[in-house]
């Protein structure tokens, strides 16, 4: 048994990547961006108007100012702005030339004769000017990220419509059990449904990457064997979950080593997801989960997302809170790291989700985390500051 340090070290040290595709920047957001993304333009590609007001020169805020024309967004100013005049201006418009400051239509007074006066404090000029934002050539978007919408914004701004990124992880998802039946089944005497893999599936998607349902392999080694052997070849990371305890039938670790698989770990010192096994094959990657839900979803946000992110070039880090513990909280026993589902309330506090073990996957739809405690730690105190890691 290693520790979860060691494991997630392992599990890390897979060196496999995806390869690359071009899409549309429309489909682009959820992907890993493949290539730099450099601006073939200064932004804003003009000096303009911030708010709607009055183009003039700083010099004239003291004068009565003559309008010569009326800019609109979208249109070239026609008239140079020189001693005394002035272009009513709308927000987003070209700064005619001689213009340095603009006053907002709220700070301005129109006389009898048509002429405008500023009656407002000079305070700023009210105008964006070219190239402040971004210049030509400039990186907007780096290699690796995580691409969301406001990022297709800036794809779009630079007209980036055709963009390389990280091609999907493809995931293999299957369980194991003769006691286990389809959803849409009503469970007889001593069969469960199969919820495992849909959760899998649904984590894997979340985490961007394309994920495959292979079905319920029996407690047949020969038929498990076949089911492994496709699943492998026609994916990047196998998850299977069960069969990987110590009973009569958990003979996964079996057949994966006779699919050729090298197994790396088999029992991870961690509650819940003790019985973990991860190995590695030719173009795959494989990780045994246990058969338990919460284990296993556990499991996979530990140690298979980071991956499924690190595959697609990307250096994902969970989003974590330090929050106090709103009551006491004590385990029993101490010898393994745990991971504790817990909620936020409304004065920020940490409070602990009724959870009675790795089978009760109801509790975890009320959970907005998980708090790690490390082995030899069996008590959280009130009001102590724990991690809170968003699942």
């Amino acid at each position: 048994m290693i520790t979860l340090e060691k494991a997630f070290e392992i599990v890390m040290g897979v060196s496999s990547r995806t390869g690359i595709e071009t899409i549309s920047f429309r489909d682009a957001s959820g992907r890993i961006l493949a290539a730099d993304v450099r601006s073939d333009m200064d932004m804003p590609p003009f000096n303009r108007a911030a708010v709607d007001g009055y183009a003039c020169r700083r010099s004239d805020l003291d004068s009565e100012l003559a309008i010569t024309e009326v800019i609109r967004a979208g249109r070239e100013p026609l008239k140079k702005i020189e001693k005394d005049l002035c272009s009513k201006i709308m927000t987003g418009a070209i700064i005619p030339e001689g213009a340095d400051f603009v006053f907002m239509v709220e700070d301005s007074k129109i006389l009898p004769s048509g002429k405008v006066i500023y009656n407002g404090k000079p305070l700023k000029p009210n105008m964006s000017h070219k190239g402040e934002d971004v210049k030509t050539g400039d990186i907007v978007l780096r290699k690796g990220k995580l691409l969301k919408p406001q990022d297709i914004a800036v794809l779009a701004a630079v007209g980036c419509v055709s963009v390389k990124v990280s091609e999907k992880v493809r995931i293999a998802v299957l369980s194991t059990g003769d006691e286990l039946v389809e959803p849409g089944e009503k469970p007889g005497i001593s069969k469960i449904r199969n919820s495992n893999s849909f959760q899998l599936i649904a984590q894997a998607e979340r985490s961007g990457a394309s994920a495959k349902y292979y079905g319920i392999a029996p407690d047949d080694e020969g038929k498990t064997y076949d089911l492994i052997v496709r699943a492998i070849n026609e994916s990047d990371i196998t998850i299977l979950t069960g069969g990987v305890s110590m009973g009569d039938y958990d003979f996964v670790p079996v057949v994966l080593k006779k699919a050729g698989v090298e197994i790396l770990f088999d029992q991870v010192n961690v509650q819940p997801g003790k019985p973990t096994t991860f190995g590695i094959h030719p173009g795959c990657v494989v990780f045994g989960l246990p058969g338990n839900p919460v284990s296993a979803f556990t499991q996979f946000e530990t140690l298979v997302r980071p991956l499924i992110y690190k595959m697609m070039g990307h250096n994902w880090k969970p989003y974590e809170k330090h929050l106090p513990m709103a009551v006491n909280y004590e385990r029993k026993q101490s010898v393994r790291v745990a991971w504790l589902p817990v909620m936020i309330n409304e004065k920020n506090e940490v409070v602990p989700v009724e959870y009675h073990g790795s089978a009760h996957i109801a509790a975890f739809p009320y959970a907005d985390g998980i708090v790690r405690m490390d082995a030899g730690k069996n008590i959280l105190k009130k009001r102590e500051v724990v991690v809170v890691r968003q699942i």
